[in-house]
């Protein structure tokens, strides 16, 4: 299995730990500290020996930060993982803060402390977020104090070593691009600038580049390393030796100098001590590279990470390779979900259903020859009232059994060596009455109105948000999470920078992948989402129209509960749609199928309405 379902939330040594961490307050001249959910590679996956947040709070979730002051805990966290929250920290130690609406540098204008000294570990936090943090501070007459040290690991007893997975090659049938290319890119474009070289601090982005993935954090194959690219094309890798193999060694010999990771800090000073121009991303970098490169000498250039766009642009092997990733994995899904559909009221748990899926995959894999390499996240596998926790991760002593009646939520992803995976089916188990229905109903809506919007160049996520919710709205309902993020090829199911959310102001690109995740979530109730990933293409000419339109093509074929449809609710165009993705679901995974039960089951499953 690639998921445990232990209990890893630690809520009863909360007040203890915290109470440790203030005890270091004197000593470090600080009133607060910031404990963000972060590594030093600000990647949203962590390593066991970065799990800072979770060790002190208790809180699992995969985005937060908390804020400890003399008098205070705060953990903020997004609307996904409020009720989360609750369950798994020590209510009389800590409360809970909004990451969205109230994020800590606006929470410190507003109630720090007159004068508060504030302490951060620079190796944790971004440039960008450093600078809000001060201009706050700045409000209330305060002070950021950058620390030597993070004070959390010298309280840490028995922390966990600091991971050394193996790093392979990404072969140029996936990746679509030599290595040499997107360095020579990147170089070039430098030159053009009068920049000297760039620091690549994100991971994903390292092994975009020289094509090379990796297993050191949990579900997302990059390797943790950053990378120097230099305007005359030479590049440094800063790669544990470790982690590489004769064959990985001599095909990065190929392209760059590789060094250890703590050599980092001494290359980028040689770099900058004759007042080289050095380009780094704020959004991502640590604060403490920035520092280093302007200490040394160097100019700190901000911009954009160069892999970010052409990453997030598939090229056409990245989406061919994605397209049979997704057939592999809707022919999985559907055996697992044709399974389901025999299950009887109690029989199985919601682990059993996770263990079944990834099992399903497993096997499935085989008989492609395309061997199921790991899953995107932990499957959030929800009966009940555990499927309107937005990210519920079920473990030994939260599982329950499906009924009857109830809706079940299962989201989950895979990845392959070609593509990665991420899908959303809620199910109806048994008969459901007509109130979710209904809601189920005006989801798939959303998801439709996504699926088949047409939009002229220069289009951002947040233009087409609304497209999703404007049935919720209108029956007087929203939900807290964006409506889709991007998706890298065989690398983070979470990738930026484009979005379908409020605040996404990336224009989307063709070649561009996406989710497309409309939900409603009742609390204590039931929990709906339909998910689907798509890719934005150009788009057929429009009879009259007069400018050229993109829109987006569908990845993911696997069928929807049709029993929880109120067709009464589709207009013309949207149950035509429904059907016609039913047909295409069938025509496309019918030859991949085996078993004749689940051929049998495909068939109904995807009759039109």
């Amino acid at each position: 299995m690639f998921q445990s379902f232990e209990v890893t939330s630690t809520p009863q040594f909360g007040r203890e730990r915290v109470d440790a961490l203030r005890a270091s307050f004197d000593e470090l001249g600080i009133d607060a500290f910031l404990v963000p959910r972060a590594d030093e590679y600000n990647g949203e996956y962590v390593p066991p020996s970065a799990e800072r947040l979770a060790w002190l709070t208790g809180f699992t979730g995969s985005a937060g930060v908390a804020l400890i002051t003399r008098n205070q805990a705060i953990v903020f966290v997004d609307g996904r993982y409020v009720t989360q929250l609750a369950e798994q920290v020590d209510g009389s130690v800590f409360i809970g803060g909004d990451l969205v609406g109230e994020p800590p540098a606006v929470w410190l204008s507003r109630h720090g402390s007159r004068g508060l000294r504030l302490g951060i570990d620079p190796w944790l936090h971004a440039g960008t977020e450093v600078r809000r943090l001060a201009a706050s501070l700045a409000e209330i007459g305060g002070a950021l104090v950058i620390l030597p040290h993070n004070p959390l690991d010298r309280i840490w007893a028995n922390r966990p070593a600091e991971p050394k997975g193996a790093v392979v090659i990404q072969r140029i049938d996936h990746a679509g691009l030599a290595a040499e290319e997107k360095i020579r890119r990147i170089a070039e474009d430098l030159a053009t600038r009068d920049h000297q070289a760039v620091l690549i601090a994100d991971p994903s982005s390292v092994a975009w580049i020289f094509n090379i993935r990796g297993s050191d954090v949990p579900h997302t194959p990059h390797p943790l390393a950053r990378a120097i690219v230099h305007c005359d094309g030479k590049a440094e890798l800063f790669l544990d030796k470790d982690k590489t193999n004769a064959e990985v060694k001599g095909y990065l010999a190929g392209l760059c100098d590789q060094h250890a990771p703590d050599m980092l800090v001494e290359r980028l000073q040689a770099v900058a001590a004759n007042g080289a121009k050095i380009a780094v991303d704020p959004d991502i970098a640590s604060y403490a590279l920035g520092a280093l490169i302007e200490q040394a000498g160097g100019k700190l250039v901000e911009s954009s990470d160069p892999a970010k766009l052409p990453r997030a642009v598939k090229n056409k092997v990245e989406l061919e390779g994605s397209a049979k990733a997704h057939l592999q994995d809707g022919a999985a899904v559907t055996e697992f979900l044709c399974w389901l559909a025999s299950v009887k009221d109690e029989q199985v748990t919601e682990i059993h259903v996770a263990e079944k899926l990834e099992a399903t995959r497993a096997k499935v894999g085989q008989s492609f020859q395309n061997p199921l390499k790991d899953i995107s996240f932990d499957t959030i596998a929800g009966a009940g009232e555990h499927a309107a926790i937005m990210h519920y991760r079920v473990t030994t002593a939260s599982d329950r059994h499906l009924k009857t009646g109830e809706l079940f939520l299962i989201d989950s992803g895979a990845q392959y060596i070609n593509g990665t995976t991420d899908i959303t089916r809620t199910v109806g188990i048994g008969a459901v009455d007509e109130e979710k229905r209904r809601f189920f109903t005006l989801v798939l809506k959303g998801m439709i109105a996504i699926s088949t919007a047409r939009f002229p160049k220069g289009t951002r996520g947040c233009d087409l948000d609304p497209l999703a919710r404007i049935s919720l709205w209108k029956a007087g309902v929203d939900f807290a999470h964006g409506t889709g993020h991007g998706v890298g090829s065989y690398l983070s199911v979470h990738e930026g920078p484009q979005r379908i959310a409020r605040l996404s102001t990336q224009e989307l690109l063709p070649g561009m992948i996406l989710s497309n995740e409309p939900g409603y979530y009742r609390p204590g109730s039931f929990g709906i989402r339909i998910e689907n990933l798509i890719y934005v293409k150009e788009a057929e000419a429009v009879d009259g129209g007069d400018i050229p339109m993109l829109g987006f093509e569908t990845l993911t074929f696997c069928p929807i509960d049709r029993n929880l449809v109120q067709t009464n609710l589709l207009t013309s165009d949207e149950l035509a749609w429904l059907n016609a993705y039913h047909q295409l679901t069938r025509e496309k995974l019918m030859p991949l199928l085996q078993d004749e039960n689940v051929k049998r089951w495909l068939e109904g499953a995807t009759q039109p309405l």
